[in-house]
């Protein structure tokens, strides 16, 4: 008989060891016994928490978008300026997590297969309206609709261009920092342009 409170310790293992057989194989060539392996668990355990691979690697991605949104949401208190929040989005999108090697490979091959994948690539457009709804939140409250919708575009593929670039040269922990003060340059400066 499994003991009391396992379940959310064995699903998190399998978790972890989805990103990084994902990391390690690509999306394609891991499977259920990769992922069993690298976790150190039975392969039928994912069946029964998952109801398969593909529930699993479903669970991954809300996993890392759940980080992601925490990040965030963490750092956020009641006397947080507008700006200050635009900034803590940006830190949101470069923090720790999201920069390991194993995390920002397991993103890539998400992405790629979230053009083939329709459960993917829902999970894929909540990310991005959720980074867009973010942006457009604190833009609204420093210049016009119109304007904070156009900014929180501009930004968001800002940001989205500068990870994608930093993960795909391989770079180091500061080129991720150089990136993060990019984005929030930008950032400042459509403040600056359309700001009341």
């Amino acid at each position: 008989m499994p003991k009391i409170g396992m379940k959310p310790v064995r699903r998190q293992q399998l978790i972890d060891a989805t990103i990084e057989s994902v990391a390690e194989l690509g999306l394609q060539a891991t499977t259920i016994n990769s992922i069993s392996k690298k976790a150190g668990l039975s392969s039928g355990i994912i069946s029964h928490y998952f109801g398969g691979k593909q529930g699993l690697i479903e669970a991954t991605v809300r996993y890392l978008l759940t980080s992601l949104k925490h990040e965030l949401f963490e750092r956020l208190t009641h006397t947080t300026t507008p700006e200050q929040r635009l900034m803590l989005i940006i830190e949101a999108n470069f923090a720790r997590l999201q920069l390991r090697s194993d995390t920002t490979k397991t993103w890539l091959s998400f992405w790629a297969q979230s053009m083939h994948d329709v459960e993917l690539h829902r999970l894929q457009k909540v990310n991005s309206r959720r980074l867009f709804s973010n942006l457009a939140s604190s833009f609204k409250q420093l210049m016009s609709d119109d304007d904070a919708k156009l900014a929180a575009e501009l930004s968001a593929a800002t940001i989205d261009g500068l990870w994608l670039r930093a993960v795909l040269n391989k770079s180091d922990q500061d080129q991720f920092a150089h990136c993060e003060r990019l984005a929030k340059h930008y950032v400042n400066s459509l403040i600056k342009q359309y700001g009341a």
